[in-house]
């Protein structure tokens, strides 16, 4: 009895000293100087994302394989990832990986994309997600989703939190104008399709500004 009392301490001890210094000591979290928190706009399209169940199709990681390099771009780093909660590194590739995609097709080609996959990539098998070109953002509770993640860890400012919807909104009205201006329908500001775009556009910027590139794959 008495050794079994031993055992079971030394055990707690053991398993306290190796994991506690995994939560206290900042060191050890990975960090690349320009990845910063997701916009208020950015994360709610994070949250669309995720409620259309797009990780089961898309993954977020690229690996350090020749071939993957080559199609998507430099390869996964833990750092970069390090305010998303949950992580969307996913596994099946249905689709394309999209941690790179940011930047690459305009803002108008997105629309089309959701509004009509077929529109401008002829063999997508993705399904349509036109209602999300209808479907208004709800912004109720961004501020208490900023101080959630910030009592987590997340950087998020006080002035950000306070102004998470005003930031939004700004946000949004002006991807809407832009594109309408090159042709796109019009009225997107309060749509959900603008703020999905909003955190695809976003997708790879912090590491492309970093400046790490795939030659730096061992």
């Amino acid at each position: 009895m008495v050794f079994t009392v031993l055992v079971t301490i030394s055990v707690l001890i053991g398993g306290a000293v190796e994991l506690i210094p995994m939560f206290l000591v900042d060191e050890n979290v990975p960090r690349i100087s320009t990845v910063t928190p997701f916009t208020p706009l950015e994360l709610t399209g994070r949250d669309i994302y995720i409620r259309e169940g797009c990780v089961g199709c898309h993954s977020q990681m690229v690996r350090p394989f020749r071939h993957e390099l080559e199609r998507y771009g430099t390869y996964g780093r833990a750092g970069e990832t390090i305010y998303e909660r949950p992580f969307l590194w996913g596994s099946k590739r249905t689709g394309p990986d999209l941690s790179r995609v940011g930047g690459k097709y305009p803002d108008l080609w997105h629309v089309r994309h959701f509004e009509n996959p077929r529109s401008t990539s002829p063999r997508s098998l993705m399904p349509p997600y036109a209602w999300l070109l209808t479907s208004e953002m709800d912004l109720d509770n961004l501020d208490t989703k900023l101080a959630r993640l910030k009592s987590i860890g997340t950087p998020y400012s006080d002035a950000e939190i306070a102004n998470a919807q005003a930031s939004a909104r700004q946000q949004a009205e002006a991807m809407a104008t832009g594109i309408e201006a090159s042709g796109g329908p019009s009225g997107l500001a309060d749509k959900e399709v603008i703020a999905v775009i909003a955190f695809l556009q976003r997708l790879g910027q912090d590491v492309r500004a970093a400046g790490l590139t795939a030659e730096a794959q061992p």
